[in-house]
């Protein structure tokens, strides 16, 4: 796991061989097929993981967030940006090899964000809506919108600076859910 989550995040997926991944993880190719059925069971079990991760990190600043729309919003994003970007190869294989890997995370791309969406629902639905359009809707724009900010920090030549992807990201959020 280790050393997928370093070779999968740089070279990519798509560029890394079991072997490389074996070399790198110092073990057998059969001690390999021990644990996982392909390279592609690996990255579903790593992204799931990078997922789990940041979903818990997530629901725990909404806990303790003020209780206000605006309150839970920043929070929630400051969370999700802070723990992602921490860690340059989390924020790369949940947003640009997670897509790059095919047809392989399709299925868990779509529950991951599934999952965020339903956060987003959740910490948005004791307020009122200032709009008539579908609150799910809305979320999955939001957390969309939230993955190409991501993307764009990671692959820019100029990484926007954190602080302005949270104030960019809560802009979003807000004016999306109807907060401030």
């Amino acid at each position: 796991m280790t050393a997928a989550y370093t070779l999968y995040a740089k070279p990519g997926f798509t560029a890394t061989t079991i072997e490389r991944l074996c070399s790198e993880a110092r073990i057998s190719n059969r001690a390999f097929y021990e644990c996982f059925g392909g390279r592609e069971e690996l990255l579903q079990a790593l992204h799931g993981r990078c997922v789990e991760e940041s979903l818990a990190v997530v629901a725990k600043a909404l806990q303790e967030a003020p209780d206000t729309l605006e309150g839970r919003v920043k929070a929630g994003i400051r969370a999700y940006i802070e723990f992602t970007t921490a860690d340059w190869r989390r924020a790369r294989i949940m947003h640009v090899e997670v897509r790059r890997s095919g047809d392989v995370l399709t299925l868990s791309r779509q529950r991951a964000v599934d999952a965020f969406a339903r956060l987003v629902e959740e910490a948005s639905s004791d307020f009122p809506q200032t709009t008539h359009l579908n609150r799910r809707l809305l979320a999955l724009g939001v957390v969309g919108a939230l993955q190409e900010l991501l993307i764009e920090w990671l692959l820019s030549e100029e990484q926007p600076e954190i602080d302005e992807l949270v104030a960019v990201a809560v802009h979003i959020f807000n004016q999306s859910l109807g907060g401030g």
